[in-house]
C-alpha cells in the first residue's frame, strides 16, 4: 500500500508565497510521474503541473512563471512552490503520483487534499 501525505496549504494574502509538500511512503519500488491538480468548489479537478522522474515539467497556463513544481527523488517527495497568488489560485489542493510497487504493478495514487485559501 502507498500513502501520499500533503502539508504546506493554508490562507494568504493576494501576492503572497506559500510551498506545498506531498511525501509518498508504502511499499514503492519507484515513482515515475507527480503531478499537483486542485479542484475549486464548483469546478472540475484541473492539472496545476506536473513533473516526470527525470524532471521534465509541465505547468497550466494559468499558473506559469509563478508556480514551481520540483521532486526529491531520494525522499519520495514533490514540491510546488507557489509565488504571486492570486484569490482565482483559491482551491484544494491534491498531490498525484504513479507509483510501481514491489509486485511491478503501476497505480495512481492521491493525497487527501491541502486548502490553499488566497484572499485580496
Amino acid at each position: 500500500q502507498v500513502q501520499l501525505v500533503e502539508s504546506g496549504g493554508g490562507l494568504v494574502q493576494a501576492g503572497g508565497s506559500l510551498r506545498l509538500s506531498c511525501a509518498a511512503s508504502g511499499t514503492i519500488f519507484s515513482i515515475n510521474g507527480m503531478g499537483w491538480y486542485r479542484q475549486a468548489p464548483g469546478k472540475q479537478r484541473e492539472l496545476v503541473a506536473g513533473i516526470t522522474s527525470g524532471g521534465s515539467t509541465n505547468y497550466a497556463d494559468s499558473v506559469k512563471g509563478r508556480f514551481t513544481i520540483s521532486r526529491d527523488n531520494a525522499k519520495n517527495t514533490v514540491y510546488l512552490q507557489m509565488n504571486s497568488l492570486k484569490p482565482e489560485d483559491t482551491a484544494v489542493y491534491y498531490c498525484n503520483a504513479e507509483v510501481t510497487g514491489l509486485v511491478r504493478r503501476t497505480y495512481d495514487y492521491w493525497g487527501q487534499g491541502t486548502q490553499v485559501t488566497v484572499f485580496s
